[in-house]
């Protein structure tokens, strides 16, 4: 029997097969069994239908120093010496994902996304492009917010975390490798839940610790940080962030910040500008292991006088075991419930050996109702006060408090929220508005050397003043 032979009589069984379930309609067409169409329409299928819609591509655009060879050096091989070159600034394309939650424009991505972005192009599934500007970051939740001036954008639905289920589906979203991909749609991967409560450690190309993320097997490639995890609901329950991998690619294990914080961060961010988190005055270090390496709960180390762990009766040297009736093993659990705290709220620690509950009743730090002073244009102090250097673990006894500071102005002066600035060009600087007086009294374009303490160690930063 010939090739073409077995090709017309297999294609014969086929349509006698469709014929007799029947499939194949009176004028020759074919026609699905509607059992087999509607299981094709999965919860997956329907999640990704109507989350998909609101899903971003967030283009950035933003200049780093490259190191440039000098051919000399490629001539004489080395000769005198290695080769020092010199380094130039060059703007580099990179991208990653975004979700729409709000119809006017706003939109969820990741700190690490933006960061540094001198323009950031916002491009729809439907394939247009639009410009976007940074409503306001939070590095250590590595959560941003960004307004995109287009209005009736298709919003993601949002879920909640607190019924997550270990091996539950979920479908990642977001746009890896870009425009390498010619689609403008994104792209969804299916996987579980494998666990929540991450805390992830930073490796050495890291910023920071993320804590309390949701892991799940889901692909999570280059392009899809920023973008959502969805439940089968078709409901946004993360935030992409980041994958353990040894190669760069997805190896099953990926992490989402969870909506809820997501969320809170948003909110402080468009509401005030900035994060509002709360203080305990309460500072923890690791329990002693045991033989194996375990520990059980987390050692007081230091209490703030007047805080609000002090009221509550807590000690040095007390062990807590469980807060919130979450069981505490490191430092990193404590910090994970620290980094969602807002003032108000309340922490109910179990300490080791008592049978008594202590609520613990945080309230907002010390150094946010001082008076701020704004200088340089971007550059936000305060007065440092006794508060304020128990609540930042500062040893500086006066100086200005940096509370606030530019994207702009802190690539250019190397400071950042936290730092205290203690002296202005050899003069010592007691407070905020003695910072503010000595500038003022500056001719532009003079050289200007801030020193400030960072971690208990002090450096300095030396800029040429504008006007």
């Amino acid at each position: 029997m010939t090739a073409t032979s077995l090709r017309s009589w297999g294609m014969a069984l086929t349509l006698l097969a469709l014929s007799s379930a029947g499939c194949l309609t009176d004028g020759g067409a074919l026609e699905a069994p509607a059992d087999v169409e509607r299981s094709r329409e999965t919860a997956i299928v329907l999640a990704a239908e109507r989350v998909s819609p609101s899903v971003v591509t967030v283009n950035v655009i933003r200049t780093r120093q490259v190191r440039v060879r000098d051919p000399f050096d490629d001539f004489f091989g080395g000769f005198f010496g290695p080769p020092q070159g010199r380094t130039q600034a060059q703007r580099v394309p990179s991208l990653g994902s975004g979700f729409v939650v709000d119809p006017q424009g706003i939109i969820l991505t990741n700190d690490h996304v933006v960061r540094g972005a001198e323009r950031i192009l916002v491009s729809l599934p439907d394939g247009r492009d639009v410009p976007a500007t940074l409503i306001g970051t939070d590095e250590a939740t590595d959560i941003a917010v960004l307004q995109a001036d287009l209005p009736d954008l298709p919003v993601a639905p949002l879920g909640s975390t607190h019924d997550l289920r270990i091996g539950e589906w979920v479908v990642a979203f977001g746009n890896p490798f870009g425009n390498l991909i010619s689609n403008p749609e994104p792209t969804a991967t299916v996987g579980v839940i494998s666990a929540l409560g991450r805390h992830v450690v930073p490796s050495r190309e890291d910023r920071g610790f993320y804590l309390g993320m949701i892991q799940t097997d889901a692909a999570i490639n280059p392009g899809n940080s920023g973008g959502p995890l969805v439940n089968a609901l078709g409901e946004v329950v993360g935030m992409n962030a980041s994958i353990f991998s040894r190669g760069g690619g997805s190896e099953g294990i990926g992490f989402a910040i969870p909506i809820e914080r997501v969320l809170r961060i948003a909110e402080d961010l468009l509401d005030h500008g900035e994060v509002r988190r709360a203080w305990v005055g309460l500072d923890v270090e690791p329990e002693e292991a045991d033989e194996f390496g375990r520990t059980r709960g987390v050692r007081v180390s230091r209490v703030s006088e007047g805080s609000p762990a002090a009221r509550a009766g807590l000690r040095v040297g007390d062990r807590m075991v469980a807060a919130n009736d979450r069981r505490l093993v490191s430092p990193l659990d404590f910090e994970a419930l620290l980094l969602d705290l807002r003032a108000g709220d309340a922490i109910d620690v179990r300490i080791d050996g008592r049978s008594t509950v202590d609520r613990i009743e945080a309230q907002e730090f010390p150094s946010l109702p001082a008076e701020r002073v704004t200088v340089l244009r971007d550059l936000e102090v305060v007065t440092l006060t006794a508060a304020a250097r128990d609540e930042r673990g500062v040893g500086s006894e006066s100086g200005a408090l940096v509370t606030g500071i530019s994207g702009e102005l802190q690539r250019i002066l190397g400071l950042r929220e936290g730092d205290v600035i203690v002296g202005i060009n050899r003069q010592r600087v007691e407070s905020a508005e003695e910072l503010a007086d000595v500038l003022s009294g500056i001719p532009a374009r003079s050289r200007v050397q801030f020193i400030y303490e960072r971690n208990r160690g002090f450096s300095s930063t030396t800029f040429v003043l504008g006007r």
